[in-house]
């Protein structure tokens, strides 16, 4: 599957023409084209690296799946390899959708590997600023990492409400409570570090693009890229700090079943010192040998009088401690 898009003099002149026309428009003097291939066969994506002079490194790069965020200068073009993220809202994972870019002095290439990323929003983005799209490839290429960087904020905005989700749990009684928030607690300290690997290398990429030597942005755009890497480094310190938070909520989560434990063991000793009383005082009182009322009626009622006393005056003891 594939989109096109023929912009000339800052218009918008054709769409969805077919990809065997892209030679003839490149032709003409001031004509800038927009690619989209969604999950291409290889035998395609070889055809289009012969097409626009793709280097061979840039193409398997495009083929393969799990590349770092990254931008490769080659003689005719420029190879960008970014991520789009989406949070689920059922399961709260990150879902993370991968996407090679080809930028050419007349093109912009983009490669799918997934439909994790709305094309259809980047186009409005395109729509909604036409007094720019005479900048050429330079506009195209912002829209497309405008569009990612939003999808960060939103992810991470959706991360920092389930931490503060969590953080409303801590305190909630109960053995299951306990094991929810520890998974949760792991599994979003999981997703910050998987966003964290996407997110912070945005940083170099979007810095190297604002080069002037690699003539990719022009004067126009320097205030909006640069928008764009304020945004990713925004992005980039929130994610810290809630790395830093859900560590945080790891370690009081822990303090909080210490100090629990640590209530129920004081329980637990008070409750054993006191049946520890009336067991030494009948142990004293069943020995073979000749005591106080030894015998006689006086001697069951004052070692029963002892182990209420003594019990007694251990409860209060303890309750004044603050350990019953």
């Amino acid at each position: 599957m594939a989109r096109t898009r023929l912009y000339r003099g800052g218009s918008l002149v054709r769409e969805d023409f077919p990809v065997g026309d892209i030679p003839e428009y490149l032709a003409e003097a001031g004509s800038v084209v927009w690619l989209d291939l969604y999950r291409p066969e290889p035998e395609a994506l070889d055809r289009v690296g012969r097409e626009f002079g793709i280097h061979e490194l840039a193409l398997e790069d495009a083929g393969k799946e799990g590349q770092r965020p990254k931008i490769d200068r080659y003689r005719a073009h420029e190879f960008l390899s970014a991520y789009g993220v989406t949070m689920d809202r059922r399961s709260g994972e990150l879902v993370m959708s991968e996407l090679a870019v080809f930028v050419t002095p007349q093109a912009l290439i983009t490669v799918r590997k997934d439909d994790g990323i709305h094309i259809d929003d980047v186009l409005a983005r395109w729509d909604d600023a036409p007094e720019l799209t005479a900048q050429g490839v330079g506009f195209l290429l912002h829209g497309l990492l405008d569009h990612l960087v939003d999808g960060y904020f939103v992810a991470v905005q959706r991360l920092d409400d389930s931490i503060e989700d969590l953080e409303d749990q801590l305190f909630a009684e109960g053995a299951t409570v306990v094991r929810q928030v520890q998974r949760r607690a792991y599994e979003l300290r999981k997703s910050l570090v998987e966003f964290r690997r996407v997110v912070l290398p945005m940083r170099e990429v979007v810095n190297t693009l604002m080069r002037p030597t690699l003539h990719v942005v022009s004067e126009p755009l320097v205030p909006y890229y640069q928008d764009v890497y304020d945004h990713v480094l925004r992005a980039t310190e929130w994610t810290e700090s809630l790395r830093d938070l859900v560590g945080s909520v790891m370690e009081t989560n822990l303090s909080i079943q210490a100090n629990r434990m640590n209530e129920i063991m004081k329980q637990v000793t008070s409750w054993a010192a006191i049946i520890a009383v009336p067991t030494a005082i009948t142990g004293f009182y069943g020995q073979n040998l000749p005591f106080p009322g030894f015998g006689d009626h006086v001697g069951l009622l004052s070692s029963s009088a002892l182990i209420v006393v003594a019990t007694v005056l251990l409860f209060f003891a303890f309750r004044r401690q603050d350990w019953l």
